[in-house]
């Protein structure tokens, strides 16, 4: 099973920017397909973008498309979330997540331990 650490979560104004980072190991993430998903307090934890394997693919939550976007380096075993015109809605704790093509939670077997990223208005 492969393990997920995210980096990069911040306390930024609204309209801000952030990078987000996912870093791999145990094993390569070239197999599977990489999601991000967030939770915010009291919210179940909801889809936000996901990218195929080979990077053709990219797939985004409505609330998200347009602003953000994901990235991946299999070269590297990372995955990127560049969010970028940033809203107080999207705080949230941030998680990478690996799995098959799809936006739902139970599709994707490991997961990091998530990043906190609060935007304030």
């Amino acid at each position: 099973q492969v393990q997920l650490v995210e980096s990069g979560g911040d306390l930024v104004q609204a309209g801000g920017s952030l990078r987000l980072s996912c870093a791999a190991s145990g094993r390569t993430i070239s197999s599977y397909h990489m999601g991000w998903f967030r939770q915010a307090p009291g919210k179940e934890r909801e889809f936000v973008a996901v990218i195929s394997w080979n990077e053709y693919r990219t797939y985004y939550a409505d609330s998200v498309k347009g602003r953000f976007t994901i990235s991946r380096d299999n070269a590297k075993n990372t995955v990127d979330l560049q969010m970028t015109s940033l809203k107080p809605e999207d705080t949230a704790v941030y998680y990478c997540a690996a799995g098959s093509w799809s936006t739902s939670v139970q599709h994707f077997g490991s997961w990091g331990q998530g990043t906190q990223v609060t935007v304030s208005s």
